[in-house]
């Protein structure tokens, strides 16, 4: 079948991917043509006779085709008269072509799937799907492999959009992946891309990068602290966004991983045109709550204070010791609970102790605390020791949230705002740095 016909009576070109043919200043022109074929397929008139030729491949090769016309299911056709006029349609598959082949079938089976070349899947009692590779994961996956390393069509029944959406509604994931910088930013289907490559560098068994086709998601609130603009206003208008962020992966892993189910494809709206691009299943899953107006949990990441501005903070010390450090005077009576100066000196006769030690307790006189025993709901306030890493400064201690103490690898939600959080305070109870000095800094105002 060809898509150009050269009509050798009327010399003229027909385009059969386009309504009129090519000739809109003739409409009905296929009506006429058609009709006039079909009769003289009825006298049993000879296709070498009807003026059909093959307007395309052949012609350009010097070689007279001869076509007669057909339609099928709806749709246009110009077939050729001869089986070996049209295997000169069929292009021949290059090295680079056979090489990815070969790597995804043998990625696949290392991986415990199912993979074949060159799959023919029925699809009604004519019809069939033609796919490069495919590849049966469990759960009924199958991911059809399409490398496109030659010039593809937009439009018509062989273009990439009518053979990614009849692959998608039998069943079967596109994935088409090619070389070709000018095909990633088609929103065509589901573009992957690595550089051109020779085939012996392709058939490797080393590291093959993916540089175009992955996304990793970046959901974000639009207040003052964002990053991106707002795609929406141009001002700050409070609400959830997504940002789709290029990353690369590797060619093997992203075989292995699309079979496991692991990284699926999306189709993101942003504005008037549809972005597709493939992401992991967890991106995928919060992708459609944001979608459906649920909240989305942000990504557990560590807080780092390096990217905190390098200036003094404003806020005073996160914490204090509850107890005072020197003991009271003889003979001096205790008249409420003791606070704690800003500064605290160590007395010339107090003995000795290590830099960065916490003092010990004041020892009240037995008399004094036989008359005026503590209630007994009230215990006192032993300060936590340093941990590694912590700082003590002679207002108290200052935390170190960098420590590996500060950090547990099961997130859990923070005592203030319930927010999931893998950070610990002091007391070992889940809680983000902001979250502690804020609740902090109100007591202290207080």
């Amino acid at each position: 079948m060809a898509n150009i016909v050269w009509h050798e009576k009327f010399r003229i070109e027909l385009d059969l991917t386009r309504e009129d043919l090519g000739w809109e200043s003739r409409p009905g022109l296929w009506e006429l043509l058609y009709q006039m074929d079909r009769l003289y397929a009825d006298r049993s008139v000879p296709v070498s006779e009807r003026g059909l030729q093959c307007g395309g491949v052949c012609r350009k090769a010097g070689v007279v085709a001869w076509m007669y016309l057909r339609e099928r299911n709806g749709r246009r056709e110009a077939v050729h008269e001869r089986s070996e006029d049209e295997d000169r349609h069929q292009a021949v598959l290059s090295d680079e072509h056979k090489a990815y082949q070969e790597r995804i079938v043998r990625v696949s089976v290392a991986d415990g799937h199912r993979a074949d070349s060159e799959v023919r899947t029925p699809v009604g009692p004519r019809s069939w799907i033609q796919t490069d590779t495919l590849v049966q994961g469990p759960g009924g996956i199958r991911i059809g492999w399409e490398i496109q390393l030659s010039s593809a069509g937009r439009e018509g029944p062989r273009s990439v959009k009518a053979r990614a959406t009849k692959a998608s509604k039998h069943g079967i994931t596109p994935a088409w992946h090619t070389d070709r910088s000018d095909y990633a930013s088609r929103s065509d289907t589901h573009w992957t891309r690595s550089d051109n490559l020779p085939a012996e560098v392709i058939a490797k068994t080393g590291d093959l990068r993916v540089v175009s086709g992955f996304r990793a998601l970046d959901f974000w609130r639009c207040d003052v602290r964002a990053l991106y603009q707002c795609p929406n206003t141009s001002h700050r208008c409070g609400e959830w966004h997504v940002t789709p962020k290029p990353k690369d992966v590797f060619f093997d892993d992203l075989v292995r991983k699309t079979a496991a189910g692991l990284i699926v494809p999306v189709e993101h709206q942003l504005g008037s045109k549809a972005h597709r691009f493939w992401v992991t299943d967890v991106d995928r899953d919060r992708l459609e709550d944001h979608n459906a107006g649920r909240p989305v949990l942000p990504a557990v990441e560590p807080e780092d204070e390096r990217e905190l501005p390098h200036r003094a903070s404003h806020r005073p010390p996160t914490c204090r010791p509850s107890a005072p450090v020197a003991a009271p005077p003889a003979g001096a009576s205790v008249v409420g609970p003791a606070v704690t100066p800003p500064s605290v000196p160590i007395p010339p006769s107090s003995p000795a102790r290590p830099v960065g030690a916490w003092p010990s307790l004041p020892t009240v006189p037995a008399q004094q605390a036989a008359s005026c025993p503590p209630p007994p709901a009230v215990k006192p306030a032993v300060p936590r020791q340093p941990g590694p890493g912590d700082r003590v400064t002679a207002t108290g201690r200052v935390l170190d949230w960098r420590s590996s103490e500060r950090w547990s690898s099961e997130p859990g939600p923070c005592r203030y705002c319930s927010r999931a959080t893998n950070l610990r305070d002091e007391d070992g109870v889940p809680s983000h740095k902001v979250c502690a000095e804020s609740e902090r800094l109100g007591q202290r105002s207080v």
